[in-house]
């Protein structure tokens, strides 16, 4: 079982799903074009390029995932593969365009570029989003509290989200580079709706509770709330902004 089949990724498609126009949007579409959706989810850019008219093959490595994205309308017309982003099996050179929608962005990055580089025609475009570190992140903020700083590994989704990494690791294979800042806003019904989702549905958040113990579980529980809380208006919703960057660039 991997992270992504715990909880119910589902919820947190629902509330990217805005992104993942976004991201297809940045890239050629159309009619005839042949795009790749890499660490794809349930589908939301899939379908979306799929219902625009392009030849869609939708890529990710956990097949429970690949199952809801093959439900939804439309699903048929995508070619769904279960496989490792950076490893897909698919030929070279085969897409005008690559994409993914808060995907890729965990995967080791010297890899998934080379793979990326290499199923893309020569001018092909890639598109795909990442998240921003934002000083008050009430999804993080709780972690570091009560876990203390995660330890530095070899990579972390938020460095797609430094623009002078984004360059350095783009730059031998891809051109024409640019960044553009956005603003995601978040929105539950309620403090209890939020904690909820990080409970039971977020799968990273939910992974994260499996390894702690009761007590640790109860503090991370509290700091949660107490963050949501910050976030709370008058009527009982919660709501908070989260930054995030669309990326763009061509295959040299």
């Amino acid at each position: 079982m991997s992270t992504w089949s715990v909880g119910r990724y589902e919820t947190v498609a629902e509330f990217i799903a805005p992104i993942a126009a976004e991201v297809v949007a940045a890239v050629p579409h159309g009619p005839g074009t042949a795009l790749v959706d890499l660490a794809c989810g349930t589908g939301n850019a899939s379908l979306h390029a799929a219902g625009l008219g392009a030849q869609v093959t939708g890529v990710d490595i956990t097949p429970e995932l690949l199952a809801i994205a093959a439900e939804k309308p439309g699903g048929d017309a995508v070619e769904w593969v279960a496989a490792d982003a950076s490893a897909t099996g698919l030929p070279s050179a085969s897409f005008d365009a690559a994409v993914s929608n808060m995907g890729i962005i965990f995967v080791e990055p010297a890899s998934m570029v080379a793979e990326i580089a290499r199923l893309l025609k020569p001018g092909g475009a890639l598109g795909f989003s990442a998240w921003v570190r934002a000083a008050d992140n009430p999804f993080f903020t709780p972690v570091v509290e009560v876990l203390g700083q995660p330890q530095p590994g070899p990579y972390s989704p938020e460095q797609w989200g430094v623009p002078e990494l984004v360059h350095e690791r783009l730059a031998t294979d891809f051109t024409d580079v640019d960044i553009q800042n956005r603003t995601l806003v978040w929105r539950f019904g309620s403090v209890d709706d939020a904690v909820r989702f990080i409970t039971a549905e977020s799968p990273v958040h939910v992974t994260t509770f499996t390894y702690l113990d009761d007590d640790t579980r109860a503090r991370l529980i509290e700091a949660f709330t107490a963050a949501f809380a910050a976030h709370e208006s008058s009527d009982g919703t919660v709501a908070f902004d989260a930054p995030y960057a669309v990326i763009t660039a061509h295959r040299r």
